[in-house]
């Protein structure tokens, strides 16, 4: 039996799955990412995903090697959503 996934918040309202695998630390870079998704290790939301630009938005579940993330909404203090033309 698996474990609770881990909450991993995101800033925007969605990630790329290659950059989520390294924020939720299921891989340690980028270019590991990429092996491991074009490999079928990675689950979202149950099924296999190869691609690694796959968008995931707030509750969707991403396993790889028995461990497993959901992505939730982050913190909205600061000045988070506003576009800076800077």
């Amino acid at each position: 039996m698996m474990e609770d996934p881990m909450d991993v918040p995101i800033r925007d309202e969605s990630i790329r799955l290659g950059q989520f695998l390294k924020l939720a630390n299921l891989v340690e870079s980028g270019a590991e990412a990429k092996p491991v998704i074009a490999d079928g290790q990675v689950k979202v939301n149950g099924e296999v995903e190869t691609r690694r630009g796959r968008q995931l938005v707030v509750g969707d579940e991403v396993d790889l090697a028995g461990q497993s993330a959901r992505v939730v909404a982050g913190d909205d203090s600061g000045d988070a959503g506003i576009d800076v033309p800077w």
